[in-house]
């Protein structure tokens, strides 16, 4: 159920970035206007089944850094969680995770799927939008596959702006860049590097990592990359 507690304090101290700041605010108005049709676009996707980015289980590469473990432990964030695959796979008494999803028919998806999953107690699935939703802490970890590519490129400056506002001081950021390659139009739209390094960047996010991803299905194989951020005092 969406937290209704106040909104999450501000940690960077900016009045320009305050909650309650006139710009903050016309951003948020802008982001509403925008979130309705999102709404409406991945709910209609999940009613009728067109939802191909859907693997039907949890991403390869996030089984083996969880086998690895490799993965930070508290509590993790899943935005786009679709049918919570990931989710489920990521949950264990040491890591409490969130799956977030605008669909609401994705939510009821994933809450059937995990329902007898003996890690149930471990997470929950939330439906909100990514840009507008205050949770009341923090994470350490925030896995982003298929949903960055998914959101429109005018506003993945506001995806940076939340990354920095949801994830921990020394927090981690696991980004699966799909598709790499050229293309027109989307979603999914094309990705780069760059284009992660252009709103990570400004909040001192810094890649200690970006790989090649072996581990890629299907069509994606060839053109998506795992990148593991940290986010820097």
């Amino acid at each position: 159920m969406e937290d209704k507690n106040p909104k999450m304090e501000d940690r960077r101290g900016e009045e320009n970035h305050s909650n309650h700041s006139p710009i903050f605010s016309s951003k948020l108005e802008k982001m509403q206007g925008l979130s309705d049709e999102y709404s409406g676009r991945w709910e209609k996707c999940w009613e009728q089944g067109d939802t191909g980015w859907d693997l039907g289980q949890p991403t390869p590469v996030l089984l083996q850094l969880l086998e690895k473990e490799t993965l930070p432990k508290g509590r993790v964030l899943v935005p786009g969680c679709g049918a919570g695959h990931d989710v489920v796979a990521i949950a264990n008494p040491e890591r409490y995770v969130v799956g977030l999803d605008i669909s609401e028919t994705a939510i009821k998806r994933a809450i059937e799927i995990s329902s007898s999953s003996p890690s149930a107690k471990c997470f929950e699935f939330v439906e909100a939008d990514f840009f507008t939703w205050h949770p009341t802490e923090m994470f350490d970890l925030i896995f982003d596959y298929t949903f960055f590519c998914a959101i429109e490129p005018r506003t993945r400056a506001s995806w940076g702006t939340r990354m920095h506002e949801l994830l921990k001081p020394d927090g981690e950021l696991i980004t699966l860049m799909y598709p790499t390659n050229d293309r027109d139009g989307g979603p999914p739209f094309k990705v780069s590097v760059a284009d992660f390094e252009e709103v990570l960047h400004p909040w001192g996010f810094k890649a200690t990592s970006i790989t090649d991803n072996e581990l890629a299905v299907g069509k994606r194989k060839g053109n998506e990359k795992l990148g593991r951020w940290k986010r820097c005092h």
